[in-house]
């Protein structure tokens, strides 16, 4: 019971943080978490949606200079993950498993290119792991940054957007959800969660 209680009380800050933070701090997750291959473990889906929820409730942020900011910081992101796979990925995917990297993220990222082609850019941006990955991916493979560029940016623009946009409609369609925030937290984490689910049960039947 206690670990229930810590693990809703964590969902809670959520909120704290971006009233804190407020643009900066949105801004700077969503391209750690693209760009930065350490970013892996950030909240991307559920923060963008408690962001625009609580655009849309308490008026503390615009969901017009969400929806820009948020989709520059994606495609930002993407760009910088692609740069860093394109000139140093070859080496890096070669070491040990450490605390922030694992050869199974790589691994998984791997089997959406091989299932989706250069789509994966756009479809890993709704799959936590995957999104910080696909980038890194994509520049080791020398893919054309052309073809990369043109689904980065269709892809950073529809998440953004898209996780924004369903948090402000939820908060001006369902009076006080504010108030019940931790659950809209816990149905976004799990539903991003389903896809990573189902490729691992995937990835087993394979074996």
């Amino acid at each position: 019971m206690d670990a229930l209680t810590a693990f809703f009380s964590h969902l809670y800050r959520f909120d704290e943080l971006i009233r804190w933070g407020g643009y900066a701090v949105l801004v700077a997750i969503v391209f750690a978490e693209t760009g930065l291959l350490a970013g892996f473990f950030l909240p991307g889906d559920s923060l963008l949606v408690t962001a625009g929820l609580l655009a849309s409730t308490d008026g503390l942020l615009h969901i017009g200079w969400l929806m820009g900011l948020l989709s520059v910081a994606a495609v930002a992101g993407d760009s910088t993950g692609y740069a860093i796979g394109y000139y140093v990925g070859p080496k890096l995917f070669n070491r040990k498993d450490s605390r922030v990297f694992h050869q199974d993220h790589v691994a998984r990222t791997q089997r959406f290119y091989e299932k989706y082609g250069a789509k994966t850019i756009v479809l890993a941006r709704f799959v936590p792991i995957v999104r910080t990955f696909a980038p890194t991916v994509a520049g080791v493979g020398k893919m054309r940054y052309r073809t990369f560029l043109t689904f980065n940016v269709l892809g950073g623009i529809g998440w953004a957007c898209s996780m924004t946009l369903t948090g402000f409609f939820l908060g001006r369609s369902i009076p006080h959800i504010d108030r019940q925030i931790h659950w809209v937290i816990l149905i976004v984490i799990t539903l991003s969660l389903l896809p990573l689910v189902r490729e691992w049960r995937l990835a087993r039947r394979t074996k």
